[in-house]
């Protein structure tokens, strides 16, 4: 499904690896290892060299905007662009039941963004990205301002996109997490980056 090819980040050696449906990949290592430049440069945010294929079609062949609704990045606090969060959910058949599975109110969907709890957000970000059912979710910390709670229905939906034939690579510093979603761990930060299962 995801295949990437001598990956050049700053800092980091050349990455190649592959990911099937269904597949999980856990990214750990120190503070500015190139863990969130990893989920950038996939996403086609930030220039990198090396090739990156979803289902065999090269990134190059789709453009910027195309590319990221099949590849879909989370920041660790997301950005938004109007005053209130509904403008930004995507009318489908998943979005309301998935308000439900993350714990949330629909009546949070028209508070101001400003007056919502950094989880709120974050819980939000994912709801808005998901709804319209990308092939490849790339999470950076995506549990990082949640409670243990919150945390579950996060890693239940990880785990039902999962179930779907999504591909997930997830940024954690909780390593009982990665552990409870992935099945590979990529350890970035040392001379080498290296994979280990998990």
């Amino acid at each position: 499904m995801l295949t990437v090819e001598n990956l050049a980040l700053h800092g980091v050696k050349p990455l190649s690896f592959d990911l099937e449906a269904g597949d999980c990949l856990a990214v750990a290592g120190p503070s500015g290892s190139g863990k969130t430049l990893l989920l950038r440069a996939l996403s086609d945010l930030d220039p990198v060299t090396g090739n990156i294929y979803l289902n065999g079609r090269e990134r190059t062949d789709f453009n910027g905007p195309e590319w990221r609704t099949h590849i879909r990045y989370f920041a660790a606090e997301p950005a938004w662009w109007d005053e209130t969060a509904r403008p930004h959910i995507p009318q489908t058949n998943a979005a309301e039941p998935m308000i439900e599975k993350l714990g949330l109110a629909a009546k949070l969907l028209d508070r101001p963004i400003r007056e919502l709890s950094t989880g709120e957000r974050q819980r939000l970000a994912l709801l808005r990205g998901l709804a319209d059912d990308p092939d490849v979710i790339l999470l950076d910390e995506p549990t990082s301002a949640l409670d243990a709670e919150a945390r579950s229905r996060v890693e239940a939906l990880i785990l039902a996109a999962l179930g779907q034939g999504k591909c997930v690579i997830l940024v954690t510093h909780d390593g009982d997490q990665a552990k409870r979603l992935a099945k590979r761990k990529l350890v970035l930060g040392e001379s080498e980056p290296r994979f280990e299962k998990i």
